[in-house]
């Protein structure tokens, strides 16, 4: 199992005894020489197994030495523990941060398990023959040969010695925010929306290391570049994509006027090979087709930012479910706007977060979700349809918040998604027919199948949520991918015959998202 999980961390610590084996791949971010895990509590009862960080480690650990407990170290990791002994299952709720971990008593064997509300870091479990195994990745239970669960966002429970985990939710971000009243003028929204940003950022940031920022030239990660060079000027942006695309010519001229140094990543769609959708669907773990054809983007973005040393990297992801980044916002009524709001975040744990979450800590990078703080969350949640698309511009109220800091052209660029640009999107697609047997071949149905994109089906179903999620779990038809392959084949040849037009050769054509 530690093999499997072994780029995850730069260091491998196991504890064995007691008929516990436990142990971790650990990345070295917080008091890295005195943070070993797994972490023992001082009165030697509990067991800790942890991935992520604490953003208010400081001020919890402040809290619990009034109250009498004592540390060993400066680490988050040991603030978790110690606020699990003082606070037993209600210390998860006051935890700010990105986090999954693992308590086990170790008299009894019983063990304790919980998730971050929105599902950034993932937490598997699988029981087999007595024996409960518990991993941050699907791969690593894969020789169990038992069923692999996911502990949702959000959830947390007890399990005892080789049973099952009895879980429940400890924060439901979407029905908390539901009793806080709506947020209807412009101005105040705005304002809020700016100051749980801006402090969202400055937590994630908050280290003596060198920062990377993922950088695509688009509103989002242009805000968290903005931000984190005013508070943590060692930073570095990053950006990908294929020669002449848009987002490098959009993320080169900010860098330039920011003074900030700035590491491209170019691929070409003829550098996407087989090789490549497997390494990507390896890595990832992934469902649904979309989020694989990410991945293959994501996998060489963050090895070269782990070939510079660098382990902390802030990304814009969540920025569109929150705020209305998505054209079917626009396209429906407001009780679905608000159902298929609520679907989005839901899922950003087995999508866009996974992909983050694998692509990043395959090379030892952990990458930080501002858009997702739960305070973010709270304020977007009080957000009417109104203030997020208006006159058909998306993500409104992002605009507005920040049109004192942003250059025009990008406060006034659309959206454009990674992989699509200069036919990233359609090399990748050429390979869709064999992503589930690639998929099965690692082990990875033990957890889920691949299945069609939920966001194709539900344009197919007129943005119908009942009617696509009858649907959700079929894979495409032998058939249709038949007939994605011949257009994507088409697509490639006019390529490599260079009979696009310029337009399309330099990104600026946005392909129809393949089904």
């Amino acid at each position: 199992m530690l093999d499997a999980l072994r780029p995850r961390g730069d260091t491998e610590e196991v504890s064995l005894g007691d008929g516990l084996l436990a142990g971790t791949q650990r990345l070295r971010i917080v008091d890295a020489e005195r943070a070993g895990q797994p972490w023992v509590s001082a009165d030697q009862r509990w067991l800790l197994c942890y991935n992520g960080e604490i953003f208010n480690h400081r001020e919890l650990r402040e809290e619990l030495l009034r109250l009498g407990r004592r540390f060993r170290s400066e680490s988050d990791t040991e603030v978790v523990i110690e606020a699990f002994g003082q606070w037993g299952p209600g210390a998860v709720r006051r935890l700010r941060g990105e986090f999954a971990f693992a308590v086990t008593e170790r008299s009894s064997g019983r063990t304790y398990l919980a998730r971050d509300p929105l599902g950034v870091k993932p937490l598997y479990w699988s029981a087999r023959a007595g024996c409960l195994h518990v991993a941050s990745e699907v791969k690593a239970l894969v020789p169990v040969g038992a069923p692999v669960s996911a502990v949702p966002a959000g959830w947390h429970g007890w399990a005892s010695p080789g049973g099952k985990p009895a879980l429940e939710p400890y924060c439901d971000l979407l029905l908390a925010a539901g009793d806080a009243a709506p947020l209807t003028d412009a101005a105040e929204a705005a304002a809020l929306v700016r100051k749980a940003l801006l402090d969202s950022i400055a937590v994630r940031v908050d280290t003596g290391l060198t920062v990377g920022v993922i950088l695509s030239g688009g509103l989002d990660s242009s805000l968290t570049l903005l931000h984190t060079h005013a508070v943590h000027p060692d930073c570095v942006a990053f950006t990908v994509g294929a020669p002449g695309s848009e987002d490098l010519a959009y993320a080169r001229r900010l860098t330039a006027e920011l003074g900030v140094r700035h590491e491209v990543i170019e691929i070409s769609p003829r550098e996407i090979r087989l090789a490549e959708i497997k390494e990507a669907i390896r890595v990832s773990e992934l469902t649904e087709y979309g989020d694989i054809i990410n991945a293959v983007v994501s996998v060489p973005l963050f090895r070269r930012i782990a070939s510079l040393g660098i382990k902390v990297v802030l990304t814009g992801d969540g920025s569109d479910e929150l705020f209305g980044g998505y054209a079917m916002y626009g396209q429906v009524g407001q009780e679905q706007v608000r159902r298929l709001f609520r679907h989005k975040l839901a899922n950003l744990h087995r999508t866009e977060l996974q992909r983050v979450d694998r692509t990043s800590m395959a090379s030892g990078v952990e990458a930080r979700v501002p858009f997702l703080d739960p305070a973010v969350v709270a304020v977007a949640m009080r957000l009417p349809m109104a203030l997020k698309v208006r006159d058909g511009t998306e993500k409104w109220i992002l605009r507005r918040a920040f049109a004192d800091i942003l250059p025009d052209y990008i406060r006034q660029r659309p959206k454009n998604p990674m992989s699509h640009a200069c036919g990233l999107h359609e090399r990748a697609r050429m390979y869709k027919p064999v992503f589930a047997r690639v998929h099965r071949s690692f082990g990875y149905d033990l957890h889920e199948p691949v299945r069609r994109d939920f966001s194709v089906l539900l344009a197919r179903c007129g943005n119908d949520l009942d009617l696509a999620q009858a649907r959700a779990d079929l894979d495409y038809s032998p058939r249709e991918h038949a007939r994605d392959l011949a257009g994507a084949a088409r697509w490639n040849a006019r390529s490599l015959l260079g009979s696009l037009p310029a337009a399309g050769r330099a990104g600026l054509i946005r392909p129809r998202p393949a089904g």
